[in-house]
């Protein structure tokens, strides 16, 4: 009996405990990490919206002369006249780049404009995030888009336009054109609650968010005025403001102002953020979406309904009215719904609050205008970077409060001036509204982003930075090295390496590339100026990349090593210092030498080129060489090491423990060295590998093929005296032959005198399934590493090098990327396959290794390094294919 009720209980505390995780994970914070936007008034990024509105500005202008629209008749008193000829409207709203996006030109010609801002706006939030668009392909990462559809195409349009029309205009392809675009594989929902649409869609995001729907989401809302038909029917219902303004809560309110725009925000759980390294520019710590039913009107807002839709998000947030110090209001500017918002905030917000501490309240509405679906996002971005400036812009045209609002009825304050955010001794947060004309309501409450944690990154290694930079095209490149160049000649405060960093880990690139490398910021800058002019300058190299695909490691045998290599490094990289140390620990008790020394060429060091000295050097090389790719983003989808090399390519894939490595490496190398030194020889030939076949008939058991690097490069190993005579032969018929310079005969029948000694002394490897796939010299092809104990090992130096079997099998699986991570690039990739491949060393004598490491243009780390903070201006922005620099 006891024991069932102990049972009993311990069941229900896991019940309690898991009910508890479950409530935590859906009450969890969205995190706000990424911002895009287009806006009247020029209005490109969320930082120059903050320009814009702290300094008061106002983005009403004429009506644009460049839509086709009949002015005249617009101007007019009778049916189809508007009451203003002023609104909010974009710069550019037709500009698009479609090559940048693999769009056709007649498919983008038939595409709404909201599809086309939509895509640019999306990109460049995703870049602020720190977040290259092309990695999100098959997440399940959602898009969530508001938008408020205002007619649809024309019988003929889809005949014109190649059929494209209809996907082109319907609502429902402007989150799934994004999704399409992206790979995204999380939902695609396209919300029309008319002027709430953006709202609820952020509403619906966090939903999913939390829920694990959606890893990440992209939120955003869209309106285009691509015709006048709302100016025109406003006007004839008398709600149209005559000036083209929303005079928010003013008593000089006489109607709503149209405008257009698309904003876009990136968010995530607020503990994926901080996993990912995303930088935090606010939460939403809840939200709640109502509709009026059956009320005073299907167009008129409710009083009651706002004031249940405020209570209920404040509630999901665990917050009180008194938590929060301002509301970014609808605030249409018309003498119906502004009273009722004022009231319904009065009743919520601002009853039974302490007059010294009064909600501040303001509308982004009277700088740019309405801009209908897209106006609950905006009003997001203006607060997002209000709580980060602590300032609360002013509120225009409010200089005389409404008179239809009984403002004694509750401790609220209208912004008619820019406030230094109210001290509290919490953090920041704030209310926003959005209320749509199809009777649907929302509310957010937004929260100052938490306290970055420190990285313990410390400081920067000096040395050789590189830059990355791309673009579809030569000109976006000159553009994107234009826009760099500006936005850190103003700004030194962001370090070289964050900035490489930011570069290659949280940008696309592009087919048209160009790497600036410098030893500091002057010369970095000097390089992107050069760039951007066109102009050849050192340090600056650009081309056409036609290879895409993943990246292999490759690990070279014999031929790699010099005099002095990793020396230099040791001194001006600690990640390659670091692992070089590790190597050390491993290698030092087993070889009875300082690996250090024989680096630094240390007086009393034994001869670096005995082969128990070489081949555990060039292997701690190789290793540590991996590990600064690595550490410069770079990461292997496999492996492949020439002869010693695979040695080398089984630790780096996780098939050897780092010590099991030292061991196979060292005690190997002894063996050949005692037993094989002296005794025989290698040379290379220029002739396939049959016809090498043939010609060694004649020497059978002093001669035979040892490695076959490519269709017209072989390596022969035996005795020194028959390699001497075929040697000549052969050079006497015109072939190219080189002796290699080493005096043993690896790959030959005189490595099985160390049969019995490799198994003895290589007895206990531990080899596991590795976590990179490891594609053997020995087999050809893909290997189960968990079979490469000692006997693998012992067939690796006796049996025939496949390198050019393996490299084929790599290229076919769709590997095109070949990083030699060697003190020397020595290895024929190259010749093994007809597929177009990029190869690329790490080091040679004649160059710092940390300058080809830091050129890397391979893929990057899933996560950003130590010190995310920097981000660099984004590549999509109108039809250049750069952006301004985004928060």
């Amino acid at each position: 009996m006891v024991d069932s009720l102990r049972r009993v209980t311990t069941d229900l505390r896991r019940a309690r405990r898991r009910i508890d995780e479950l409530e935590s994970i859906g009450n969890e914070p969205v995190a706000i990490v990424g911002m895009g936007c287009r806006l009247p008034g020029g209005v490109d990024s969320p930082d120059s919206l903050w320009d814009l509105v702290s300094a008061g500005g106002d983005g009403i202008a004429e009506f644009p002369g460049d839509r086709g629209w009949d002015l005249d008749a617009l101007r007019g008193t009778g049916e189809g006249g508007s009451a203003t000829a002023r609104g909010g409207f974009l710069d550019d709203a037709a500009g698009f780049d479609a090559g940048f996006f693999g769009i056709s030109p007649r498919e983008a010609a038939a595409m709404d404009p909201q599809q086309r801002l939509l895509l640019e706006v999306s990109w460049e939030a995703l870049e602020r995030a720190g977040i290259d668009p092309t990695s999100l392909r098959g997440s399940p990462a959602g898009v969530f888009v508001g938008s408020y559809h205002w007619g649809s195409p024309s019988a003929d349009a889809g005949t014109e336009l190649g059929g494209h029309a209809l996907t082109g205009t319907a609502a429902s392809v402007l989150s799934g054109r994004l999704s399409y675009t992206l790979g995204l594989e999380g939902p695609a929902v396209t919300v029309d609650t008319a002027c709430s649409s953006s709202l609820v869609a952020l509403h619906l995001a966090a939903h999913s968010l939390r829920s694990g729907e959606s890893s990440l989401a992209v939120v955003g809302g869209v309106t285009i005025l691509a015709d006048p038909s709302v100016f025109v029917e406003f006007s004839a219902q008398g709600g149209l403001s005559v000036d083209g303004r929303c005079k928010a809560f003013s008593d000089d309110a006489d109607g709503t102002g149209w405008a257009e725009g698309v904003g876009v925000l990136v968010a995530e759980r607020l503990s994926d953020a901080r996993a990912n390294g995303h930088r935090v520019l606010a939460v939403l710590r809840g939200s709640a979406v109502n509709q009026d039913g059956a009320s005073n009107g299907l167009t008129a807002p409710h009083g009651p309904s706002q004031e249940r839709v405020i209570t209920q998000a404040l509630e999901r947030a665990g917050l009180t009215p008194a938590d929060v110090d301002a509301v970014e209001a609808h605030g249409t500017g018309t003498r119906l719904g502004d009273p009722i918002e004022a009231q319904a905030i009065l009743a919520t917000y601002g009853r039974d609050r302490d007059a010294g501490t009064p909600l501040h309240l303001g509308s982004l509405k009277s700088n740019i205008g309405h801009t209908q679906a897209a106006a609950g996002v905006a009003g997001v971005i203006k607060m997002v970077q209000a709580l980060r400036h602590g300032v609360l812009p002013p509120t225009l045209h409010a200089a005389e409060p409404s008179s239809h609002v009984d403002w004694s009825a509750g401790s609220v304050r209208l912004l008619d001036e820019r406030t230094a955010w109210p001290e509290t001794g919490r953090p920041r947060r704030a209310g926003v509204s959005s209320f749509g004309i199809s009777g649907t309501n929302a509310h957010a409450v937004l929260e100052q982003a938490p306290a970055e944690e420190e990285t313990g990154a410390g400081a920067r290694p000096d040395g050789v930075v590189a830059w990355v930079l791309s673009g579809h095209t030569a000109q976006a490149r000159r553009d994107r090295a234009a826009a760099l160049h500006t936005r850190l000649r103003d700004d030194s405060t962001a370090g070289p390496h964050d900035v490489g960093h930011a570069l290659l880990a949280t940008r696309a690139r592009h087919e048209h590339r160009a790497v600036v490398v410098g030893a500091g910021r002057d010369d970095l800058l000097d390089g992107t100026r050069a760039l951007a002019a066109g102009t050849p300058a050192p340090h600056v190299v650009h081309g056409v990349a036609d290879v895409e695909g993943r990246t292999v490691f490759v690990f070279p045998g014999q031929g790699a090593q010099w005099l002095g290599m990793g020396a230099r490094l040791l001194d001006e990289s600690p990640v390659f210092a670091a692992r070089i140390a590790e190597c050390a620990g491993a290698l030092d008790p087993v070889t009875g030498w300082s690996l250090h020394d024989v680096l630094r060429g240390a007086g009393g060091a034994p001869d670096a080129e005995r082969v128990d000295v070489l081949q555990p050097a060039s292997f701690a090389v190789m290793v540590a060489l991996a590990a600064l790719w690595r550490a410069h983003g770079v990461e292997p989808d496999a492996v492949v090491g020439h002869s010693q090399g695979e040695i080398a390519a089984a630790v780096v894939s996780g098939a050897l423990s780092l010590h099991d490595g030292a061991r196979v490496v060292a005690l190997r190398s002894r063996a050949i060295g005692r037993s094989l030194a002296g005794r025989g020889g290698m040379m290379s030939v220029a002739l396939p590998v049959d016809a090498v076949s043939g010609r060694l008939e004649g020497y059978a058991g002093r001669v035979s093929v040892a490695a076959v690097n490519g269709p017209r490069s072989v390596v022969v190993s035996g005795e020194p005296q028959a390699l001497d005579e075929l040697g000549a032969v052969l050079d006497g018929e015109g072939v190219r032959v080189r002796r290699i310079a080493v005096d043993y005969a690896s790959h030959s029948h005189q490595v099985e005198d160390l049969r019995g000694e490799i198994l003895e002394t290589l007895a206990g490897l531990s080899p596991q399934a590795s976590a990179v796939p490891l594609y053997s010299t020995l087999t050809g092809d893909l290997l189960d590493t968990s079979t490469m104990d000692a006997s693998y090992w012992y067939e690796n130096l006796r049996n025939r090098v496949r390198f050019a079997d393996a490299v084929g099998a790599l290229a076919a699986a769709g590997h095109r990327v070949f990083v030699e991570s060697a003190a020397h690039p020595v290895s024929p990739v190259g010749r093994c396959v007809a597929t177009r491949v990029a190869t690329t060393g790490s080091c040679c004598p004649r160059r710092s290794c940390t300058s080809a490491a830091s050129t890397s243009t391979g893929r990057s780390c899933p996560t950003p390094a130590p010190r995310p903070g920097w981000t660099c201006p984004p590549t999509r922005s109108s039809t250049s294919g750069t952006g301004a620099p985004g928060p």
